[in-house]
């Protein structure tokens, strides 16, 4: 089987192997193990491999190069403009080969794949929609058009989308579905914590404003100066970190207040094993692995009721549902903390439910899609 992967994940090559972001790449090559020739079309770079990038795991990768689409300004604009027709024609060579199309959704390039994928119609087909799928959230227009397309079996044929959550009023193609990082032999007793004492609180993630880690720093500041002996640890580098470096300087916080940048899945895995708490305030979110694996360990989430999020913690039994103000975030933490016996079971459904969903599990249901 020839199995093609339409993406916009930068792919960076180095002695004949493709690297690119880890947790997609993780994924991928749980789909891979089951196909005998691979092609890509995403963008490459030349930007040197980081700690968050790992590397195909298949012996038969072609990749083909398409420019990046970015419409941030006139002249990124105008340069995607021009190379429309480009990686069309190169979209549509690649659907052609294929005995499998598979994209990976939302992005502008799985935008031009649900499109040419049209023109397809017996072609066995599967799309990961990473992002937020509830009909009813607010979202850009090209996020929009993408979950159209996937959910009109009329344009989209022999198509199975996997979406994070289970939602009401779905055609038949659409089918919920889960992520996971960790294995079977990793599930372990989670050891009771301590929430008297001192408390840690992590936040895994990229530093960029849909993911608000100011807000987890604030709301940890908050609690400090109502006198609770708090730490965060904040794991995951971008754009706001000279930002939020320079905010705990002005706020006499970097005792308490950890920016560790990118870091191996082992050292957050480390660190996950003794937090009290996990923050994750998104504006936006598909399936949140950050929570899903601080949940493995025990840790409890402190996240906003989005996409499918209130289900993950169901309904705020398996972790703490908040609105995106430090006022709502600390009344509701100050809450739990007086009843120590809610946060001790609270942490013991977070890793009962999450521990449900690991890679083995996963494996078994990517293997369907597939083989089906």
């Amino acid at each position: 089987m020839r199995f093609l992967i339409i993406t916009h994940v930068f792919h960076k090559p180095k002695n004949g192997q493709w690297f690119a972001y880890a947790p997609y790449v993780r994924e991928m090559n749980l789909w891979l193990k089951h196909v005998d020739e691979v092609e890509i079309v995403a963008p490459k770079t030349e930007e040197s491999i980081s700690e968050i990038d790992i590397a195909y795991q298949h012996n038969n990768i072609t990749l083909t190069k398409i420019p990046s689409i970015a419409l941030t300004n006139i002249s990124s604009g105008l340069k995607s403009l021009i190379a429309l027709p480009l990686i069309i024609l190169r979209l549509y060579q690649a659907c052609r080969r294929a005995d499998h199309i598979h994209l990976r959704c939302p992005g502008n390039i799985g935008l031009l794949g649900c499109l040419v994928q049209v023109l397809f119609p017996n072609k066995v087909k599967t799309a990961k929609y990473a992002g937020n799928w509830d009909p009813n959230a607010k979202q850009p227009l090209s996020y929009r058009i993408q979950k159209k397309l996937l959910s009109n079996t009329s344009w989209t044929k022999n198509m199975t989308a996997i979406v994070y959550g289970d939602w009401q009023n779905q055609t038949k193609n659409i089918k919920p579905f889960f992520t996971a990082t960790f294995k079977n032999e990793d599930r372990l007793v989670v050891k009771p914590r301590v929430y008297s004492k001192n408390l840690n609180f992590v936040f895994v993630g990229s530093l960029v404003a849909g993911k608000r880690p100011l807000l987890a720093i604030q709301i940890v500041e908050a609690l400090k100066n109502k006198g609770l002996s708090v730490t965060l640890d904040l794991y995951g580098d971008g754009i706001l970190k000279p930002k939020l470096k320079q905010y705990t300087e002005d706020n006499n916080l970097s005792n308490i207040v950890r920016l560790h940048g990118n870091q191996t899945s082992q050292t957050v895995k480390i660190a996950l094993k003794n937090a009290h708490f996990t923050i994750l305030a998104s504006k936006s979110e598909g399936w949140p692995k950050a929570l899903a694996e601080a949940m493995f360990f025990g840790v409890i989430p402190v996240a906003t009721s989005i996409s499918c999020v209130p289900d993950m913690l169901d309904y705020g039994k398996r972790g703490i549902l908040i609105e995106p103000t430090v006022k709502d975030a600390v009344s509701k933490i100050e809450a739990h903390l007086k009843l120590k016996t809610d946060l001790k079971a609270m942490s013991k459904l977070a890793s009962n439910w999450s521990q449900n969903y690991t890679l083995d599990v996963f494996e078994e249901e990517i293997k369907k899609l597939i083989v089906a």
